[in-house]
């Protein structure tokens, strides 16, 4: 059973020496790395050290930016990066400028914790130069490759870089709190929008790969209808006139329900890697539902469909997600260790925990605080299982962009006709194949 849960592959070679250009050969390496480790950092700060927040933007304006921004949407980044080099074959950053818009991150988390109005400029102007220049990657290699499947990507980015300045900027007037919401929601259904697209095509095929025999349904049309959807409330939340989102709402989260129930996961109950998904996806679809309810005018209070999407929903999305892709990527079998599942059920307890922190019980900042020490926990535990996989080459000693060849694990490895099967009902017809991985993200 211990084997079962290891990390590391029985027999296997000793690490290889750190390398800077492995840890900038893709995107996921240093945005994983760099979302995790601000994730535990920024809740460790808001809750247990909010004197820290000295800049233009404090208090919740901060926590909020940061969350969205400042975590969630670089992990998205960090994810689009690597999948798009899957999808076309082409990698979209990676080297210097991959470390460029790293250091731009990393500058701009800092710069909004400094005092001052140049520092805050600084840090904005730094933030929106990572989107502009993730987004503008990845339109280059949709465009070059002629991925037509993915051409609308970009504009996700792009658009979560526009909310972002939107936001910023009524930071800076000192826009009235109706207004920051307003773009601050808008951007929180961007970002479901992208993790609505990425679920509904990555879950069913890592489940028909781990568990051999089952044959899910694609829901590319319903899938589309859903996208579409989650595009006219988020217009629509951004013009002012949210009260009319409640049907598209209505209408994306329960596409998303009968999606989940489709793709049987009671079958993935055995396989943390395949839940935790089915988990994250599952209480998306329930937030949007609740913002529905929220948006007729239901006496809800806008921290719960806020939460129920960014944290049931996009974090227990992403703590499984970066587990699941950066296995895959750094050439490991997909098998976790007792500490990566701890990880999962730490992410899992914060979000019932911060949940129940929203109902008026008198220990509610002790609920609050405990959910940030499981969050940071759970983060800590991704960090030092991965942190020391990141920073070195493949232990296959891949060469940069070579095809990837040779044996891999039985519990995962897939014949050539069923993959090509499944990629073809994943992503489409590629113009080019990739030579980055045998993961399809």
């Amino acid at each position: 059973m211990a084997e079962l849960h290891s990390i590391a592959e029985p027999g296997a070679a000793p690490l290889a020496r750190p390398s800077l250009g492995a840890f900038l050969h893709m995107g996921f390496r240093p945005l994983y790395l760099g979302g995790a480790c601000w994730a535990a950092l920024s809740i460790a700060i808001w809750i247990f050290v909010p004197t820290m927040l000295q800049g233009v933007m404090q208090g919740v304006l901060w926590h909020a930016h940061e969350m969205l921004w400042g975590f969630i949407a670089t992990i998205a980044v960090g994810f689009l990066l690597t999948a798009g080099a899957t999808w076309t074959g082409i990698n979209p950053l990676h080297g210097r400028s991959l470390g460029l818009l790293c250091g731009l991150w990393a500058f701009a988390r800092l710069g909004f914790l400094v005092p001052g109005r140049f520092a805050f400029l600084a840090a904005t102007a730094a933030e929106l130069a990572c989107f502009a220049l993730a987004g503008a990657a990845m339109l280059r290699a949709v465009l070059k490759s002629r991925n037509r499947r993915n051409y609308g990507v970009p504009w996700l980015l792009f658009a979560l870089g526009v909310l972002d300045a939107l936001y910023l900027m009524a930071v800076r007037v000192g826009s009235a709190r109706s207004v920051l919401m307003q773009f601050f929601e808008a951007a929180l259904l961007c970002m479901a929008i992208i993790a609505l697209l990425v679920g509904r095509r990555v879950i069913p095929f890592f489940a028909m790969r781990a568990l051999p025999g089952l044959a899910l349904p694609m829901h590319t049309r319903s899938g589309h209808w859903q996208i579409a959807a989650a595009m006219i409330a988020m217009v629509l939340v951004l013009s002012g006139h949210g009260v009319w989102a409640v049907l598209p709402l209505t209408f994306a989260a329960a596409i998303g329900l009968r999606q989940t129930l489709a793709w049987q996961p009671w079958a993935a109950r055995h396989n943390p890697l395949l839940w935790i998904l089915h988990a994250g996806y599952t209480m998306l679809s329930v937030g949007l539902l609740v913002a529905a309810a929220r948006a007729s005018g239901q006496l809800l209070r806008a921290a719960w469909p806020v939460h129920i999407i960014a944290m049931g929903g996009l974090s227990v999305l992403i703590i499984g997600m970066i587990t699941r892709t950066a296995l895959g990527h750094l050439g490991r079998t997909l098998t976790l260790d007792r500490w990566m599942l701890a990880s999962f059920w730490l992410m899992l307890t914060a979000v019932a925990l911060r949940l129940l922190a929203l109902l008026p019980f008198a220990l509610g900042h002790r609920l609050l605080e405990g959910a940030a020490v499981c969050w940071i926990a759970a983060f800590a535990l991704y960090l030092w299982r991965f942190a020391p996989l990141m920073i070195r080459p493949r232990p296959d000693a891949l060469a940069p962009f070579t095809s990837v060849s040779g044996r891999r694990n039985a519990a995962t490895a897939i014949t050539d006709k069923t993959r090509s099967r499944v990629q073809m009902q994943t992503h489409g017809p590629q113009k080019t194949r990739s030579v980055v991985s045998p993961e399809v993200t």
